[in-house]
């Protein structure tokens, strides 16, 4: 059984292994078929209005999540990684939806309540240069975006006694 400071070293590794079978290198042009049997199965799919959104993410263990647009003829026109600063910097507070969040970042690391906000607290992990970040995306009882704050993520001690 891997301990939790040797399942990240393992899930790396094994992506390396795969090697040319990441997200990121899917050109515009791909056929949809072909994406598929190359990433396998994707974190979700989603219905876009001219195709359709494959999103390929690497949590809880990665900092990336790709979203893979296609067209209605299958052929990838859009290819963006979507966990960064920028992106969650942009959410349109009291306009964008729960369903906004997930068609554009997938499942979250962690959902969580606090006493302080009536709702849901979604947290993706995700790099800002080198340094793993946290994004706190607060959803109201209404699945309404209220309010994105930022944490940096602390390392993983294993400092546990017995």
């Amino acid at each position: 059984m891997l301990t939790r400071l040797a399942f990240v070293p393992f899930v790396a590794l094994t992506l390396h292994l795969v090697g040319c079978a990441l997200p990121a290198k899917e050109a515009p042009g791909a056929v949809q078929s072909e994406v598929i049997a190359r990433l396998g199965p994707p974190t979700a799919i989603f219905a876009l209005p001219s195709g359709q959104r494959l999103l390929y993410s690497e949590l809880p263990a990665g900092f990336e999540a790709y979203n893979l647009d296609f067209d209605a003829t299958g052929r990838l026109v859009r290819n963006e990684q979507v966990l960064t600063q920028t992106r969650f910097e942009n959410i349109p507070t009291g306009v964008w939806t729960l369903a906004g969040v997930q068609r554009t970042f997938g499942p979250p690391l962690l959902v969580e309540r606090v006493s302080r906000f009536d709702g849901d607290i979604w947290t993706y992990r995700f790099r800002q240069i080198s340094d793993p970040r946290l994004a706190h995306v607060h959803i109201d009882r209404q699945g309404i975006v209220r309010l994105v704050m930022f944490t940096d993520e602390l390392p993983l001690f294993d400092n546990a006694r017995d």
